[in-house]
């Protein structure tokens, strides 16, 4: 069991499945005006957030995250869940007179999705000193920007190795510290659109990036994922599931499975694979911390998709 630095987003999920598709309401010449309301088939209010997502599927790995997040003074029943699910939430920051990071998400049946964010006590930064004595390594998923900002600077002097993972931040990072967080990290982890985004603002092509950071990985949802580094790059495919419920959460979980290979010394691409096992898991339910699996279970599936046998 390895102590991990999660740090990023707490927030409630208010998730809402709509059965339809968003396209077949928008009217082109109306695009400047729209009014729109849906009848969704489905509402649930689910614990979720960056950081806690990737916490959990850590501890159902059998590692001991430490999440690095602020939260507000609603924040007692997701602190319950956490405790039930394994996990120490002593190390997040509660705020008094805050409510909780929440997030509205809707999703029609092509997993097309629209989402409003209200950051809530997750707008205040951490402010707190983070200990990495005896920590295996830290990753730096989207929150807070100012500990975004700061968190990785402050990783590099303590000589800790840390993944980074600007998500949906990346439009509010400045350039330079988008540029400073992708320099020194062991690994960018993007999807391919973020990955584009993220070249736009850093102004680095793909070569200039691996000058800074060691590992880029890049997801393509259902398609895989592409590992990059100074030696060439590899694509992995990802596991198939049959019925795929919510997309919400998925790449937090391919990152924790990712991490977990990385303690256990992993190839790369071994460990993508083991993201993207536990990646099936986590769509196959509704909600961002709602699917469970034993050890067993993921060998099982691994062998399945990519043939051999998963060394856990």
């Amino acid at each position: 069991m390895s102590k991990v630095i999660v740090s990023g987003s707490l927030a409630f999920d208010r998730i809402m499945n709509y059965d339809g598709l968003f396209a077949d309401h928008f009217i082109p010449e109306k695009i400047h005006s729209i009014n729109l309301s849906f009848v969704v088939e489905r509402s649930s209010v689910e614990f979720g957030g960056t950081a806690g997502n990737i916490a959990y599927s850590l501890a159902l790995l059998g590692e001991q995250p430490e999440i690095i997040s602020t939260a507000g003074t609603d924040f007692s029943s997701y602190k319950s869940h956490l405790l039930l699910s394994g996990l120490d939430a002593r190390t997040v920051r509660v705020l008094e007179g805050e409510l909780t990071s929440s997030a509205v998400i809707f999703t029609d049946k092509a997993d097309n999705q629209i989402a409003a964010f209200h950051p809530g006590a997750g707008a205040k930064a951490y402010d707190t000193p983070v200990e990495t004595d005896g920590r295996a390594l830290a990753i730096i998923a989207p929150g807070n920007v100012t500990d975004m900002m700061t968190l990785s600077g402050y990783y590099r002097r303590k000589g800790l190795r840390y993944l980074y993972d600007p998500g949906q931040q990346i439009l509010s990072l400045p350039p330079e510290a988008l540029r400073d967080g992708v320099g020194g990290a062991t690994i960018l982890f993007a999807s391919d659109y973020e990955y584009g985004l993220i070249a736009q603002k850093t102004g680095w092509a793909e070569n200039e990036m691996l000058a800074h950071c060691e590992v880029l990985i890049i997801t393509y949802g259902s398609e895989g994922s592409r590992i990059v580094s100074k030696k060439g790059e590899e694509r992995v495919k990802a596991i198939q599931v049959e019925k795929a419920l919510d997309p919400t959460g998925a790449g937090d979980a391919f990152r924790a499975g990712f991490i977990k290979g990385l303690l256990m010394a992993m190839s790369l691409n071994s460990c993508a694979e083991l993201g993207s096992v536990v990646a099936s898991y986590a769509i196959e339910v509704r909600g961002t911390q709602n699917h469970k699996f034993t050890i067993d279970d993921l060998k099982r599936r691994h062998h399945k998709t990519y043939g051999g046998t998963l060394a856990m």
